[in-house]
């Protein structure tokens, strides 16, 4: 095989990997993949930079998906030493209109039609609870 000819061949497979590795990035599963139709509420995110990033979320969805939703917050931005919070309603529901910091994130007549909380905490541990408040 002659030198060019070699060069070419090396070519074409750089190529093809580079457009492998943009199409697996352009391609990553999230949040618009996942069945429910999820949809953010409600959400608060503290602005505090220099130490603990509180997020918490209100999302309504149609179903009871347990597996989904726990995935929707795994999919949810995290901080280190943060604390990512995840409140689930069913949609046509009432669901929180805002959110906010504490150990009440919302009105406490409304705990009664939150289905699920996932919360991944400052060390990185997850924790999925259904029906949180009953």
């Amino acid at each position: 095989m002659n030198k060019s000819r070699r060069k070419y061949l090396i070519g074409l497979v750089v190529a093809l990997f580079i457009i492998w590795f943009i199409a697996d990035a352009v391609n990553e599963p999230g949040v618009q993949d996942l069945p429910g139709k999820f949809e953010e509420a409600a959400f608060y995110r503290n602005e505090n930079n220099t130490g603990p990033i509180v997020r918490i979320y209100a999302v309504s969805l149609t179903d009871t998906l347990w597996q989904a939703m726990e995935q929707y917050g795994n999919f949810m931005p995290h901080t280190k030493y943060g604390n990512t919070r995840v409140y689930f309603f069913l949609q046509g529901q009432p669901i929180p209109e805002e959110v906010y910091p504490g150990e009440e994130n919302f009105p406490a007549e409304l705990q009664k039609y939150c289905l699920a909380r996932f919360e991944k905490d400052a060390m990185g541990n997850v924790s999925f609870r259904k029906y949180p408040f009953l």
